[in-house]
């Protein structure tokens, strides 16, 4: 609980509003990106509403990946804090990583209700299948920032190559597109993305015609436990060689 204190103090306590602006920032820039995509797609692929398209789409993609951010920046973050006996570097990632899940839960849930308020979506809620997309967007960011740790704190010019490569993730992880809508080969392919399989999910909690079939929590859970073991044992080699970069 310090920690997280700590974390909401040196990253928000500078910024006019604070805390709150880590939640108007992107339920405000959801918003207008909502705005710009609806004038030129006026019928998204599901549904008849184009912001509920988009949101279910792009929120777990940016909680999924902030996670991930978190996880893997935690311990150069608190460098100073883990020259204490007391505090491991555990404790560092773990404080991150529950300050980020409530942050975005709230921003989802803000999100989510003002979109319902402002328009009729025709969606139906099915919170199963909400906790399910939760569950892995935990277990894969987490999982993804745990193996990043070591090479991003070791190695700068990992971060930036890591920034470049994922920028595209945010046109093959079915935020703006469909699954279905791909051609036969990119969906072989895709189909190995778990951003893919986290987004369907959430889709299909709103839109009860959308079932989704391609996707595969066992998949998801699976991949984040190699590489959450992976990264916690690099963690446990290197952990105090990166306090030392």
């Amino acid at each position: 609980m310090a920690l997280m204190l700590r974390e909401m103090t040196a990253t928000y306590g500078r910024s006019p509003g604070g805390y709150i602006w880590a939640i108007l920032e992107p339920v405000l820039g959801i918003a207008f990106i909502s705005y710009i995509f609806s004038l030129g797609f006026r019928t998204p692929r599901l549904g008849t509403n184009f912001p509920i398209f988009f949101a279910t789409g792009m929120l777990p993609y940016q909680m999924t990946l902030q996670l991930s951010n978190n996880a893997a920046g935690a311990i150069n973050y608190s460098r100073s804090l883990l020259a204490y006996p007391r505090v491991t570097y555990f404790d560092a990632i773990a404080a991150r990583i529950l300050l980020a899940v409530l942050t975005n839960m709230l921003v989802s849930t803000i999100v989510f209700f003002g979109i319902t308020l402002a328009w009729d979506t025709r969606t139906v809620f099915e919170i199963d299948r909400a906790i399910m997309t939760v569950l892995m967007v935990v277990s894969f960011g987490v999982s993804l920032g745990l193996l990043n740790s070591v090479p991003i704190t070791m190695f700068p010019l990992y971060r930036s190559a890591w920034s470049i490569l994922t920028r595209p993730l945010l046109f093959l992880s079915g935020v703006i597109f469909l699954y279905e809508s791909m051609p036969r080969i990119a969906q072989n392919i895709l189909w190995y993305n778990p951003l893919q399989h986290i987004t369907g999910e959430l889709r299909g909690a709103f839109y009860l015609q959308y079932e989704a079939k391609y996707v595969s929590p066992l998949y998801v859970f699976s991949v984040s436990i190699i590489l959450a073991v992976s990264g916690l044992v690099l963690l446990h080699r290197y952990h105090r060689d990166m306090l030392e970069r």
